[in-house]
Parts: C-alpha cells; structure tokens; sequence
C-alpha cells in the first residue's frame, strides 16, 4: 500500500511540474491521454494479466471505437442514404446470411458434399453481395464527395457512442476469437494483429462507412462539455474570469481538459472497482488458475475455451470503450492516427512497466508511461536546445534539434529496460 502511494505520488508531482514548467494546458492533455491510455491498459491487462493471452490487435479495437462514435455522432445525411443506405444495409445482410449458410453446411455435411456445397454458396454469395453493396456504395460515395460521401450518423450525443464502441470490439473480438483463440500464444499474436490492420483498412478505404482518409470531422462533443469558443463570448464565464483575473482564452481551455478529466477519471474508477471485484471473486481465481496451468484446469472441469473467449470479448470491450472516449475528446476520426505503435505496443509497455495481473499496476503505468511519451514532444526541443547550445551551427546541429521530438522512443526504450532490471514484475507486481 505504501509503495503504490509513492508511486502515484510521485506520477501527481510528473504532472505538477509539467502545468508549473511548461502550460498547465500540457499538462492537462497529457494527464487526459494517460486516463484514456490507463483504460485500454486494464483492457489489455484482462486479456494478458488475468488469462495469459497474447494479442497484438489492440489498435483495432480502439479503431472500432472511434467508428462507433462517427455512426452514432455523426450527422445524418438523408440524401446520400436514400440513394442507396437501404441496398448497402440489404448487401451486409446478404453477406451475413451466406456466411451462416455455409457455418451451417460445413456443420451438417460431410466428404465431398460438404466441400462442394460450402464453395457453392461462398462463391455464390460473394458475386450475389457484390452485385447489391457495389453500386449502392458507388450511388452513395458519389453524393457530394468533397463534404459528405457517406452515410452519415444518428446525430445523438457522442456520449451514448462509448458504451457503443465497447460493443463494436466485442462483436470483433468474438468473431476473432471464434477463429484464432484456438493457435499457440505466437500465432495468436500474428493473427491478431493482422485482423487489426485490416480493420483499419477497411475505415481507410470505405468511404462511405467514415469518408475513410478525408477523415470525419466536426463531431459533437459528449455533455456537458463545452467548445472553448462559446466559453469565451458567455456573459457568465467572462464576468467569471473578470471576478479572478483570469485570462478567458487560457480559462476557457483549461476548463474544458478539467472537465474531459473528470469523466475519463469517473469511467477508469468504475472499471477499476468493477475489475478489481471480478479478479477477488471466484471467477477471477478461475481465470489466473487457467492461466498458470491449462491443464490442470481443464481436468478440475472448467471449459479453457470458453473462458478464454469471455476475457478476451471484455478486454477488447474496455479498450473500444476507450476508443470512442478518445474519438469524441479529439470530435474528429483520423483513420491515420491509428498506428500499432501507439495503440497496441505502446499500451503493452505500460502493462510491463504497471505490472500485469494488478489492475492498479496498469492505471499507474498507463499514466506514467503516457506522461513519458508525451512529454518529450513538448520538452524535447527544449532540452536538446539546451544541449546543443554551444555547438557551432551545421548539420550536427541542426540534426540534433530536429530529432528531438523523436527522443522519446530512445527515452521509453531506456526507461522499461530500467523497469525490466530492477522490477522485472512491474512497478506494482501482482501479489
């Protein structure tokens, strides 16, 4: 207990010093993106910590939670969905059934027949499906493409898109784990992170799902925050600002990240509490049973596969809600922010560095590891500019400077060879 209070102690002075060093602007979104990164970490941690399982495809879960809000969000555009909305629904739904004909004759036959009648309906299905969904894509992606090309959303408020966006991974995550759950821990990981990619691929190349690379912007943000712009011409919040001598501009900006903090901070506390009393119940002994030896568990009774499926849809489920909490603070998806380095091996190093097994080991390395990663892209330049000050102008020089922002793979790489010598189980091991 005490060492746990030291150390998020010690993280609460990383942020102080970074609002007194820097901005308090930086320092708040620093401390937003580690919230939100603390969150997928308690994904990952289900998925690793608590059943063993290796998966690479974080990212894509946190993609799929930023689709959710671009469809619940976004704002309708009933011109582009009444020229084809209802073939392209009526595409997937043909695409969905093809597929559960041929689970079906794959179940039900055998020998010849049943490969013969399974690539009857694969291929058949696949040119009936593409003979709707294509030109419903075209008639839909064709609608003023340079503003719209898509279908648009549901316009309701971004904050009902997180639970939503937690739905999306799990539905993945069944149908990934219905297929690769059964491979040795390495080809899992392979599998994994492949089904991410082309997740992803699919946001970048569907235009009429998210206008794919022209990016969806100018998404509503969840109440009650505000826009910085209409906090500035408020009647209440300048005579405010007026009352403490603070600058609106400054004000306006910093009460909104305090604002997006206290509900990332209110949905990390309850999935804290919800985990923390799954891990302490039966269930949860079960799980790390199942982890340190299959065998054994499987001969006590407990079904491996299906526990495996479980964890690995509720971790998934907690990173997508992560995702769309990400999506709705940035009103924007990017389908090229979404990079396996940030949003997969960057949170399994702050599982390593937390401790895996231990839900708060993952909240403080999801905010220490985020903290790190962030800060040398704003102090970065400062330091190396210090460094290099009294070096004579050149290439070296100029180098130098304009590699710092890219310091901080150096630096993270230091820092959890660090972690790895001296607590090779994490800052908070499991106990």
């Amino acid at each position: 207990m005490t060492r746990s209070l030291y150390l998020f102690g010690g993280v609460a002075v990383l942020f102080i010093l970074t609002g007194q060093m820097l901005s308090w602007n930086v320092s708040l979104n620093i401390l937003n993106m580690g919230l939100l990164s603390a969150i997928m970490a308690l994904g990952v941690n289900m998925q690793w910590g608590y059943a063993g399982l290796f998966s690479t495809g974080i990212v894509g879960s946190v993609a799929l939670g930023g689709l959710a809000v671009v469809i619940i969000n976004g704002d309708p555009v009933p011109e582009a969905f009444a020229l084809g909305g209802w073939q392209l629904i009526g595409g997937l739904v043909v695409a969905v059934a093809v597929i559960a004909a041929a689970v079906i004759a794959y179940q039900r036959l055998a020998g010849r027949v049943r490969n013969l009648t399974v690539a009857v309906i694969l291929i058949g299905g696949f040119f009936l499906y593409r003979g709707i969904f294509d030109p419903a894509v075209t008639a839909i992606e064709g609608y003023n493409a340079a503003t719209f090309g898509n279908i648009g959303g549901f316009g309701w408020n971004s904050i009902w898109a997180w639970p939503v966006g937690g739905l999306f991974a799990a539905v993945a995550a069944w149908a990934i784990g219905k297929t690769a759950l059964g491979l040795r821990s390495d080809y899992l990981a392979i599998a994994t992170l492949g089904i991410a990619e082309i997740v992803i691929t699919a946001i970048k190349s569907e235009d009429w799902m998210a206008r794919g690379v022209k990016n969806f912007i100018d998404l509503e943000r969840p109440w009650p925050v505000p826009y910085e712009v209409d906090l500035q011409v408020n009647a209440g919040f300048l005579a405010f600002c007026e009352r403490w001598g603070l600058d609106p501009v400054t004000a306006s900006t910093i009460g909104v990240k305090l604002i997006y903090a206290a509900m990332f901070l209110i949905v990390l506390m309850l999935f804290v509490w919800l985990l923390e009393r799954a891990l302490n119940s039966p269930w949860g002994r079960m799980m790390r049973a199942i982890r340190d030896n299959e065998v054994s568990a499987a001969a006590m009774g407990k079904d491996v596969t299906r526990q495996h499926l479980m964890i690995f849809i509720l971790g998934s489920a907690v990173v997508g809600v992560a995702g769309a909490m990400y999506t709705s603070m940035n009103t924007q998806l990017v389908p090229g922010e979404y990079s396996p380095l940030r949003f997969t091996f960057l949170v399994w190093i702050m599982v390593i560095v937390g401790g895996s097994g231990n839900n708060w080991g993952s909240v403080l390395g999801g905010l220490l590891v985020g903290w790190l990663w962030l800060i040398v892209d704003n102090a970065g330049p400062i330091v190396m500019g210090a460094v290099t000050a009294g070096m004579v102008d050149g290439p070296l020089k100029s180098h130098l400077i304009d590699m710092a922002p890219q310091m901080r793979l150096l630096t993270l790489g230091v820092a959890l060879l660090l972690v790895l010598r001296f607590s090779p189980r994490g800052l908070l091991p499991e106990k």
